[in-house]
């Protein structure tokens, strides 16, 4: 009990480190899809957020292998942990979104004139 509440003082703790330097300002960020296996992950975020789960495809802001936010790549929901400074991990979710979709707009550009060249040839 008394880690968790040393735990708790160090995270809310105003004052900055003997470096001068936050953990979060050195973390390492990972934007990843969501699996299967994410799903209650997913589902504890969006209570913390008091928000509807995110459900379908989805990407996952992760620091030190603990998901910050996540985001809806069907209608572009954000979930976040409101405890946490998420601002930087939703604005790299959005971008990482955003090159998704011109990706597969690129791809379905494509997809029609090999189809009509195909069926052309036969």
């Amino acid at each position: 009990m008394w880690q968790h509440l040393e735990y708790m003082i160090d995270r809310f703790d105003p004052r900055p480190t003997a470096a001068g330097v936050s953990e979060v300002d050195t973390a390492a960020m990972a934007i990843r899809r969501a699996r299967d296996v994410d799903l209650p992950l997913l589902h504890d975020l969006a209570e913390l957020d008091s928000a509807r789960p995110i459900v379908g495809a989805a990407l996952v802001a992760e620091v030190n292998g603990r998901p910050w936010a996540a985001l809806a790549l069907e209608d572009r929901r954000v979930v976040a942990d409101p405890f946490l400074p998420t601002a930087a991990a939703v604005e790299l979710l959005r971008l990482r979104a955003r090159q998704l979709a011109t990706v597969d707009r690129g791809r379905a550009g494509r997809a029609l004139p090999r189809w009509i060249a195909r069926r052309a040839r036969a």
